[in-house]
């Protein structure tokens, strides 16, 4: 069932990327790169990283995408088909990059050897990714500075609403 899961949301992570870097459109591309975030928080899942799954989803499936379809819909963004139109030496130069690097990935996935043994260190590791082990940490061993960040969080805050206030009176 694992493998079947992983195969699915490795295929939809990649067709995603192709997709996003493929479509003329901007907001359809930043569209393609919110299915790759959420196909990528899947993969986390399944290696037992639940944190990083779920502020993949927050963090930029949510706040970055917001703020990149901001930026996009506030540029004009029908001058960049002129880029490539004017200067076809950096055309050529994007494609070779493309291609070593595909290269470079192919060789990876078919001849390199994974390492199937898992050792206790490993295994370890396994558990650390976990939201229960992360929470249990900060409220432990790094409770000053999580409460540190937390203050300089709210006194930004509210620096930008008196900055933003005294702009509008």
């Amino acid at each position: 069932m694992e493998l079947a899961l992983f195969i699915i949301l490795a295929l939809i992570a990649a067709v995603s990327s192709v997709m996003m870097i493929t479509r003329r459109n901007a907001v359809i591309s930043a569209l393609f790169l919110v299915l790759n975030f959420f196909a990528l928080a899947g993969l986390y899942l399944l290696l037992n990283a639940q944190f990083i799954a779920v502020a993949q989803i927050i963090v930029y499936a949510g706040a970055i995408m917001v703020l990149f379809l901001f930026v996009i819909m506030l540029l004009r963004t029908d001058s960049e088909a002129r880029i490539f139109s004017e200067k076809k030496l950096l055309k050529y130069f994007a494609i070779g990059i493309s291609i070593f690097v595909f290269l470079q990935v192919a060789y990876i996935i078919f001849y390199g050897a994974p390492s199937r043994n898992l050792s206790p260190d490993v295994m370890k590791s396994v558990e650390i990714g976990t939201i229960q082990s992360i929470g249990k940490e900060l409220y432990t061993n790094y409770i000053i500075p999580f409460e540190v960040a937390g203050f300089l969080l709210l006194a930004a805050t509210i620096g930008a609403l008196i900055l933003a206030k005294k702009k509008f009176e």
